[in-house]
């Protein structure tokens, strides 16, 4: 167990935050359950995330030796769109879990990266999740980002929740849309009959934007390029199949028949912008479109 010993230099200020700022390859949230288990003590005794520090203060923070997962590193190919020290990142397959899950363990993105990184990945997100930021479902291939230390997690971390992280996404949908752009804004939830599917209808939902445009129409469906502001779960997904134009293929939101043989929603994260944690500058990652992705929109314009 790593101990570290401080001295508070001002009075007023929460003990999370002020900890935050002076130990930076830690996240709030961590040392938040760092106080919830009573590993930080001041002066002798553990204290709530809310107690505010006072000048002179001695606080101790007790760093528990991390879990040994049973997650364990898998020869799997991974196709890098690039990777530096400190971020990966990779064009997900089809068919591909981002991260272990109650009774699934094995042949996932995080089984893959953890062979090629080779045990160099942020550990924020806890041992089931290392290096993760963000995810993308099983069936939506595409952009994804890992960091490979605490510090670059952090940082793009933050960078999601302002929303300042670029994502947009290519899909094909049912239905000819009308307009050729367009935003939904309806807050997003888990739905109150069917847990395991979330609902534009749904109590205390979260706050949800999509933006759309039309890339090509095809009669009865639409290739479109959907940009996210926010990032809830199954978003593009459900917010198409509220205004009537689910994705093709998907066989949670969309028609309990698909005319053509696909393998979940073709929905593939084709841009990530990100400002780089350690350099500052900004860029762009592109992801190529499946094979099966091209393939369809070529069938597609040959029926036209």
């Amino acid at each position: 167990m790593d101990v570290i010993n401080l001295t508070a230099r001002d009075s007023g200020e929460r003990i999370d935050r002020f900890l935050s700022k002076d130990l930076e390859n830690l996240s709030r949230s961590y040392l938040q359950k760092l106080l919830k288990d009573g590993d930080i003590r001041v002066n002798g005794k553990p204290v709530k995330a809310n107690y505010k520090v006072t000048e002179g203060d001695e606080i101790q923070v007790c760093i528990p030796e991390p879990e040994n997962p049973d997650i364990l590193p898998e020869d799997i190919p991974l196709d890098i769109l690039y990777e530096d020290d400190d971020i990966l990142v990779v064009n997900k397959p089809k068919g591909m879990v981002v991260h272990p899950a109650p009774g699934h363990y094995s042949h996932t993105l995080v089984n893959a990266v953890m062979y090629h990184c080779k045990g160099r990945l942020s550990g924020i997100n806890g041992v089931l999740r290392p290096g993760i930021v963000h995810r993308i479902d099983m069936d939506t291939t595409g952009s994804l980002l890992i960091c490979k230390n605490d510090h670059a997690h952090q940082i793009l971390a933050e960078e999601l929740k302002e929303h300042s992280i670029t994502r947009r996404y290519h899909a094909i949908v049912h239905g000819n849309i009308k307009e050729d752009t367009g935003t939904v804004n309806a807050p997003i939830g888990r739905h109150p009959v069917d847990r395991k599917k979330m609902s534009t209808k749904a109590p205390n939902g979260r706050h949800a934007v999509t933006h759309y445009k039309v890339l090509e129409r095809f009669g009865d469906y639409t290739y479109i390029e959907c940009e996210l502001e926010t990032g809830r779960t199954h978003q593009i997904r459900v917010h198409m199949s509220s205004i009537g134009h689910p994705i093709l293929g998907d066989p949670v939101y969309g028609p309990a028949k698909c005319p053509y043989k696909l393998q979940g929603q073709t929905l593939h994260a084709k841009i990530l912008g990100i400002t780089h944690p350690a350099t500052g500058e900004y860029m762009e990652f592109d992801a190529p479109l499946p094979g099966y992705f091209s393939d369809l929109l070529q069938r597609l314009r040959r029926n036209l």
